[in-house]
């Protein structure tokens, strides 16, 4: 797939156009940053981590009925996916108490939820993605509510099949964020990335994290939890 002109660069990955109309190119970088921003770093290799194990989910949701925007590999840290318009909405879904719901709430981290919840934030980097409720989405315009009815849906379904899927390679998925977009012909598919940078992993065993959130709290070890997930999903070392 030939790689065009750069049509965006966002913090964690560049998108380029190719030469197949509805078709871009995506190129996962090293670059790490957290708290929208305002702690910046590098990561080794957390480009084709997040590229391989991705793709690997991507695919094994398409086996599992969930369209996505997932079209093939390219190389190490390149995929080729379907042309998306980007819905500005996050959803996040939470199994175990962690993270923002843990300060909100004054809960501690790693009481597990007896269902899984799920919550709507607000794409706007410069209002700092605020967690909202559909109806706030519905009435800015951001989403229609059958849109949010059918990401609602798909997220569920998502969740259903990760946590058995990671539980059988000893991983427990605390919560993770998912992004949709409409296709050229208003198709509603799961987009972005699925990886240590939006999912929390802890190990079932240990309960050690294996994600991004070695690099938000300076935790060390950041290189080796990312390479730790790559040989669970993939089998092979990196």
């Amino acid at each position: 797939m030939q790689r065009r002109e750069l049509l965006y660069e966002g913090k964690a990955k560049r998108v380029y156009a190719t030469g197949e109309a509805g078709r871009y190119l995506v190129e996962f970088k090293d670059d790490a940053t957290a708290f929208n921003g305002a702690k910046r770093g590098t990561i080794v290799q957390k480009g084709e981590v997040n590229c391989q194990v991705s793709a690997a989910l991507f695919e094994l949701l398409t086996a599992q009925g969930v369209a996505n925007h997932f079209v093939s590999l390219a190389g190490p840290r390149e995929m080729v996916v379907k042309a998306l318009k980007i819905v500005p909405v996050e959803v996040v879904i939470r199994n175990v108490v962690a993270g923002s719901m843990a300060k909100r709430f004054g809960l501690e981290e790693g009481r597990k939820l007896s269902e899984p919840l799920l919550e709507w934030y607000y794409k706007d980097d410069a209002l700092g993605d605020p967690l909202v409720c559909s109806s706030h989405l519905y009435l800015l315009g951001a989403a229609t509510e059958d849109q949010l009815a059918a990401m609602r849906s798909s997220a569920l379904d998502v969740n259903a099949i990760l946590t058995g899927y990671f539980a059988g390679r000893g991983i427990e998925l605390v919560d993770f964020k998912l992004e949709y977009g409409t296709d050229a012909d208003g198709r509603l598919l799961l987009g972005d990335e699925i990886s240590p940078d939006t999912c929390r992993f802890w190990d079932l065993a240990t309960r050690d994290k294996l994600d991004k959130d070695r690099f938000r709290r300076d935790l060390g070890d950041v290189e080796e939890a990312y390479r730790e997930v790559y040989r669970r999903v993939t089998g092979h070392e990196l």
